[in-house]
C-alpha cells in the first residue's frame, strides 16, 4: 500500500508541474468547427488576430491546466479518503495509522502543488500576454 500511495503522490506531483508542458495540439477541420472552439476558449468568432484555423496558445494551456487541476484533485481527495479509511480500519495498529497519515500528507502535497502549479501558470501567462 505504501508504494500504491508513493506512486499516486508521484503522479499528482508530476501532473502539478508539468500541466504547462502537456498541451494538446487541436486539428480542427471545418470553419465552423473551428469558430466554435475559438468561442469557447475565450476568441472572438474567428479567432480574432490569430491564423486560420489556430487557437491563442494561452488559452490552451489555461485549458489543459484546468483539466489536470481536476484530475489531481480528484485523485487528491480518493487518496484521502482511502487513507482516512484504512486509518480507521487500523485497528490501532501503529504502523497503518503512520501509513494512512503519509498517505493523506502526500495527497495534501500533491493537491497543494497543483493549486501552486496553476497558479504559477496564471502568473505568467499573465506577464507574457502583458507585454
Amino acid at each position: 500500500m505504501k508504494r500504491i500511495t508513493f506512486y499516486i503522490a508521484a503522479i499528482s506531483l508530476f501532473l502539478g508541474l508539468s500541466g504547462a508542458a502537456l498541451a494538446p495540439v487541436a486539428i480542427v477541420a471545418a470553419d465552423s468547427a473551428t469558430n466554435t472552439v475559438c468561442t469557447t476558449l475565450g476568441s472572438s468568432g474567428s479567432c480574432g488576430s490569430t491564423p486560420s484555423g489556430s487557437v491563442p496558445l494561452d488559452n490552451v494551456v489555461t485549458a489543459t491546466v484546468n483539466i489536470l487541476s481536476i484530475i489531481v484533485g480528484i485523485a487528491s481527495v480518493i487518496m484521502i479518503i482511502v487513507s482516512g479509511l484504512r486509518m480507521i480500519t487500523g485497528g490501532g495498529d501503529s504502523n497503518s495509522v503512520a501509513s494512512a497519515r503519509s498517505g493523506i500528507i502526500y495527497a495534501i502535497i500533491g493537491l497543494l502543488i497543483a493549486l501552486l502549479a496553476q497558479a504559477i501558470v496564471r502568473f505568467v501567462l499573465n506577464k507574457v500576454g502583458a507585454k
